[in-house]
């Protein structure tokens, strides 16, 4: 599975391709970070997220795109700008026909670390062994997207299984239902 994992934000937008194999095995493709200026209005810096995501998209053709969800931050303009840029990357990838996945932040450092706590330093010494990087990835918003990418992967087949057994479990119930009340009608004559 490959995965384009983006931690959204307006000023530093992480992006990362992240390669799954057999197991637990993750190895990083590319990363990067897209920066647009402060001073910049709102919908040019958008578009220039936009433009980030759609060459990514066309030059590492991922099976899915994993997207940090917003969940709470103190700051509701930083949210807002937040959640923009993720519905930037959410729509271009919907238009190629690709699914995206949302993940919380606390999510994403349990995978890595262990902990939904975790600090930025610790997400980015987990992220540089699991990848067998060479060197950190700076700034945080790479490793931001590194973790993301590894987070799916390995969560991605146990959300199947249970998204399978949901569905599975729905049908019978109807079967169910619909066995009740043919019998009840039957009774009924």
């Amino acid at each position: 599975m490959r995965v384009l994992a983006v931690d959204p934000g307006l000023t530093r937008c992480g992006v990362a391709v992240v390669q799954g194999g057999t197991g637990r095995q993750v190895s990083c493709v590319a990363v990067d970070v897209v920066r647009t200026p402060v001073e910049a209005a709102l919908a040019t810096r958008l578009l220039a997220i936009s433009d980030a995501v759609e060459s990514w998209l066309d030059l590492h053709k991922p099976d899915v795109v994993a997207v940090e969800r917003v969940f709470s931050q103190y700051n509701v303009r930083t949210a807002m700008g937040t959640a923009q840029a993720g519905g930037v990357v959410a729509l271009a990838a919907a238009r190629r026909g690709l699914p995206v996945e949302f993940h919380t932040p606390s999510e994403v450092k349990a995978a890595v670390t262990g902990s939904g706590r975790a600090d930025k330093a610790q997400v980015t010494v987990m992220v540089t062994r699991l990848l067998g990087l060479a060197e950190a990835p700076k700034p945080a918003d790479a490793a931001d997207a590194l973790a993301l990418g590894i987070c799916h992967i390995w969560r991605a087949p146990l959300r199947s299984r249970l998204a399978a057994a949901e569905a599975q479990a729905a049908e019978l119930a109807r079967k169910h239902r619909a066995r009740l009340t043919a019998a009840a009608r039957a009774k009924g004559r």
